[in-house]
């Protein structure tokens, strides 16, 4: 029932994560890149023409017969609720409002996550600095997959599944590998949530609801844009655990594809990264790439050697409590 080809175990590595030295030998080399750090002050306002643009279209989706429904979800809402997590995560880098006003921050992504219907942001910077901090470290970083999702997910059809699934696996796979506790930020996420979705609900039904919550899910699932999610980490080729896309999807994605140079410099807003790869230019343009996230996908579903278990591995010696 489980592993019938492919890998049967995750790349195990006892190196540390190239980002750190790369990013050393960079700054040493283009010191201006440091001008780049800090907040993005367009963001804000992009982040809330966004969510203005959502709240519009639950008062437009509120008479719609169900199909269009979910129609408009996967092909229009879930589009822009998917760019809205990735929103949430340039500003989980504090590049909103800066470091000194973390919590601005903190806050402001609670209002990017409106429109995705389910509380997200605030659970999603916990665990999220520790993707960074420890990437790919065994019970620290949730973004790998579980050995069972591994060993599950092998043939073509399980990983359609897994793919359309993705949204299920990362909101448990935290609870499971590394779980912590509620935090205060977390409760408020949820309250804030729960009320304007009772808001909208009390406004104009049910239907904005599910248009809202079924785009988000369909939307980081089985869909051209959520071939991010492979693309960043998953080891299409043997040693190399990060990789970036330079294509169009960036314009409505805040620049994730540039992910190489985002892991270098997390600190620097997307919308900055290009800029990055341009002034260290070869310290990126030799590096393996990825030219299409449908490709990806594509790439994922039908190789064998590309599965859940296609991830660097490492352990780091160090209490996950630490």
């Amino acid at each position: 029932m489980g592993k019938t080809g492919g890998r049967g175990d995750f790349e195990w590595v006892y190196n540390d994560q190239p980002h750190t030295s790369r990013r050393k030998e960079i700054l040493a080399k283009y010191p201006e890149i440091k001008s780049l750090m800090g907040p993005d002050p367009q963001l804000k306002w992009v982040v809330t023409g966004m969510v203005l643009t959502q709240l519009l279209a639950c008062y437009l989706v509120r008479n719609l017969s169900w199909k269009w429904i979910f129609f408009w979800a996967y092909a229009f809402g879930g589009c822009i609720n998917h760019s809205l997590t990735l929103a949430i995560h340039d500003i989980s880098h504090n590049v909103a409002f800066g470091n000194k006003l973390a919590k601005w921050n903190r806050w402001f992504a609670m209002w990017a996550n409106l429109p995705i219907g389910l509380p997200y942001s605030a659970s999603f910077k916990k665990y999220h600095i520790d993707h960074h901090r420890y990437l790919g470290g065994d019970q620290l970083d949730v973004d790998i997959p579980t050995d069972l999702e591994g060993w599950f997910f092998c043939t073509p059809a399980r990983k359609v599944i897994w793919l359309f699934l993705q949204p299920l696996f990362y909101a448990l796979r935290p609870l499971i590998v590394n779980p912590k506790p509620v935090c205060q930020l977390e409760i408020q996420n949820a309250v804030v949530q729960l009320t304007v979705d009772l808001i909208i609900y009390y406004l104009w039904g049910l239907k904005p609801i599910v248009y809202l919550i079924a785009g988000s899910i369909l939307c980081m699932g089985l869909h051209p844009i959520s071939g991010h999610f492979i693309a960043e980490h998953y080891m299409f080729l043997k040693g190399h655990e990060t990789y970036s896309y330079y294509g169009s999807l960036n314009w409505i994605t805040f620049n994730v594809g540039y992910h190489m140079e985002h892991h270098d410099f997390p600190s620097i807003p997307g919308s900055k990264l290009p800029q990055v790869k341009q002034i260290a230019a070869e310290y990126y343009d030799s590096l393996p790439q990825h030219t299409s996230w449908t490709r990806v996908l594509w790439d994922f579903v039908f190789d064998d050697s590309i599965g859940p278990y296609a991830r660097i591995k490492r352990e780091y010696k160090l209490s996950k409590q630490e």
